[in-house]
């Protein structure tokens, strides 16, 4: 019965075609079409427009917008061959197809094919249609008929290229291609063409990552189809049909999810996000990441950043090891978390001091232990090194010559540079101490490597991009372009980790009080990366250091960048190239603001045990070193002579109990030096 009807339709339809022209021609005007332009999903692009990252439409399918002009044209050929020849000739419905598939059923008592053009499929999927029911294929035929009055050719094809249904959640020629062959559709084998044209005809039953035999049935047929229409040659025919047919779905791409998230949240009603990103660049840092932390616990997280300082554009972000990896809080950004820096702002205040005037590269800086008005910073190894050059101090990293030179300089001149470089900090409550040169202060990896872009460049603070339609914006001149330098010529003189090439990247690690953070930050004369390391609570990683965690991963990312290095910019024409001996005298020596205070660099020092120590008392008493100073020395214990004209440095002391104690050791020239300890 609903075939007769169904012959019954088909035959009204071309008595109407014949008959009722006009009538046929307001029926058409006046339909009301589906909207034309369905909703797809979001994409976020590299650089050079590679898919990143895609997102599901609302009701959880993918549908990827695709032009004609991105699919190979050989897709284009086989499907009209095989659906609809008289696709560019047609209005809509084809009544030639309709009479001959009305005849057909006529001969054979049954339907032995239909005489749906593609316009008429694409009405179907529009308004999501069925196919079987007499009323369904006249809304069909009328659509399709006005459609082709309001697109083009090209236009109802882009459609069909988007719709078509290929199993499951897949919509669109773009996610099967991703999905069954992981590659756009851009460039087919004829084998993948047979199968795209065929499974649309019943999606379910011909998916190939659950009815493979049917899938590969289905597109044998349409090789054959093809090889007999003179598409391709019998020998093209049977290579394809020994090609394998993809028997599971692959994962869409899912690069840089954190930026994506990122760029969805700036526009949210932006379709396409066009990121700085190098998609082969961005996947090479995130197989990276997962190596960094593999092995290092389950909690361990990192994050990394490269960016072209150039350009300031950002090239590879990476702000978790694994998205969905829940015990390492992957889903948390860490380039935009807010961190303390260790060590790796130490380079900024040495730069500063530069353009102040107050030290050189080759001055001599005093590392001995100092109170800063109550504040006695100590080295991370609880070592002095005595007077030795701002060079060394930098290269070593030591703690009490950076605060010298930020206690002369002030805290709020180094905050002023941070927020020339567009660094957003935080920092504790109340005034800011000298304790932020030691990083105590909160910034982010992503303003981090913008700040040491800042002094790649010369001195000069470019904000750092990650959307290909953002301006470069203004620079900011951070530091004299002869500071920049120095600062690179002596971070550029650091050995390389342990295994690292031997090469002469600029580069800087960090670790925050308590192993909580560690990094490592280094440019070239082209690029710049930063490396952070540690756990998102923020709680310790025992034994973690910048040095042997952050560096070794920061050489392997430029290793993976690029072959070899960009060579530094030559050293600025002013820029002072001299020995000690030969710079100007206030120059030679670094003075604090409280040098007139101080004691002569060749003054005594108690070197052991160091101010402010808890030490073990052993049976022959506490051992006691000191440095400088003219012998014989005499020590005293809480004013009390314990041992007297001595001429070796280091002494076993008597007679002490456990408690505090104030010694004191006095030169031949009177000069004296104090530590206050605990003894148990």
């Amino acid at each position: 019965m609903m075939r007769a009807r169904f012959l019954l339709a088909l035959a009204a339809g071309l008595v109407l075609a014949a008959t009722g022209r006009d009538r046929l021609d307001s029926w058409i005007d006046a339909t009301r079409l589906p909207p034309l332009v369905p909703s797809a999903s979001v994409q976020v692009l590299d650089r050079e427009g590679a898919l990143l990252r895609a997102y599901t439409v609302a009701d959880g399918r993918w549908r990827l917008a695709v032009a004609p002009a991105d699919v190979d044209p050989d897709f284009a050929a086989a499907l009209m061959a095989y659906e609809d020849k008289r696709f560019l000739a047609h209005d809509g419905v084809d009544l030639r197809a309709l009479a001959r598939a009305l005849g057909q059923a006529v001969w054979n008592g049954r339907i032995v094919s239909g005489g749906s053009t593609l316009t008429m499929q694409v009405a179907r999927l529009l308004e999501e249609g069925t196919t079987g029911q007499v009323s369904g294929k006249l809304r069909q035929m009328r659509v399709a008929w006005a459609l082709e009055r309001r697109l083009t050719k090209d236009e109802i094809l882009g459609l069909y290229l988007m719709l078509a249904p290929y199993g499951g959640n897949l919509e669109g020629i773009r996610a099967a291609t991703l999905a069954y062959f992981g590659k756009e559709p851009a460039r087919l084998t004829p084998a993948e063409i047979a199968l795209l044209v065929a499974i649309p005809q019943s999606p379910e039953t011909r998916r190939p990552d659950r009815h493979i035999a049917r899938a590969t049935a289905a597109r044998d047929r349409v090789l054959a189809r093809a090889e007999r229409d003179g598409l391709i040659d019998a020998e093209q025919a049977r290579a394809a049909r020994t090609e394998l047919v993809p028997a599971s779905r692959k994962a869409f791409p899912a690069l840089a999810p954190h930026m994506a998230d990122r760029a969805r949240a700036a526009d949210p009603a932006a379709q396409i996000h066009h990121l700085t990103l190098d998609r082969g660049l961005q996947s090479a840092f995130e197989a990276l990441a997962a190596e960094g932390v593999a092995g290092q616990g389950d909690r361990l997280q990192i994050a990394l950043v490269a960016a072209d300082h150039r350009t300031g554009e950002i090239l590879a972000s990476v702000g978790s090891s694994a998205f969905t990896d829940d015990a390492r809080a992957g889903f948390v950004d860490m380039t935009q978390a807010l961190r303390s820096p260790g060590s790796t702002l130490k380079p900024l205040v040495y730069g500063l001091a530069f353009d102040e005037g107050l030290a050189h590269p080759e001055t001599l800086i005093e590392d001995r232990p100092t109170d800063f008005s109550g504040y006695r910073p100590q080295n991370f190894d609880r070592q002095f090194r005595g007077t030795i050059r701002v060079r060394e101090a930098l290269q070593q990293s030591l703690n009490i010559p950076v605060v010298a030179l930020i206690e002369a300089l002030g805290p709020a001149r180094l905050l002023t540079a941070l927020d020339r470089a567009g660094v957003k900090y935080d920092l504790p409550p109340g005034q800011p101490g000298l304790a932020i040169a030691l990083g105590g202060i909160g910034v982010t990896l992503q303003d981090m490597v913008q700040l040491y872009a800042g002094l790649a460049r010369g001195g000069v603070a470019l904000p750092l991009r990650w959307r290909m339609a953002d301006g470069g914006g203004e620079g900011q001149r951070l530091l004299a372009t002869t500071s920049a330098w120095f600062v690179g010529d002596i971070l550029a003189g650091l050995a390389p980790p342990p295994g690292a090439p031997q090469n002469r990247l600029a580069y800087k690690t960090g670790t925050s009080y308590g192993h909580r953070d560690a990094w490592a930050i280094g440019y070239d004369g082209r690029h710049v990366i930063g490396v952070w390391m540690g756990r998102p609570d923020g709680t310790p990683v025992p034994g973690a250091f910048g040095a042997d965690l952050a560096a070794p991963v920061l050489f392997q990312a430029f290793a993976r960048l690029k072959p070899g290095l960009a060579p530094q910019a030559a050293a600025p024409p002013a820029t002072l190239l001299l020995a000690n001996a030969q710079l100007p005298q206030p120059l030679q020596r670094f003075r604090s603001r409280s040098a007139a205070f101080e004691a002569a660099a060749d003054a005594p020092v108690v070197a052991f045990p160091p101010d402010g120590a808890e030490v073990e008392l052993l049976q022959a008493g506490l051992m006691a070193k000191v440095e400088g100073g003219t012998a014989p020395f005499t020590w005293l214990a809480n004013g009390r002579p314990v041992a007297v004209a001595l001429r070796d440095r280091a002494v076993m002391l008597p007679g002490l109990g456990q408690g505090f104690v104030t010694l004191s050791v006095i030169d031949a020239a009177g000069r004296s030096a104090r530590a206050t300890v605990r003894l148990r």
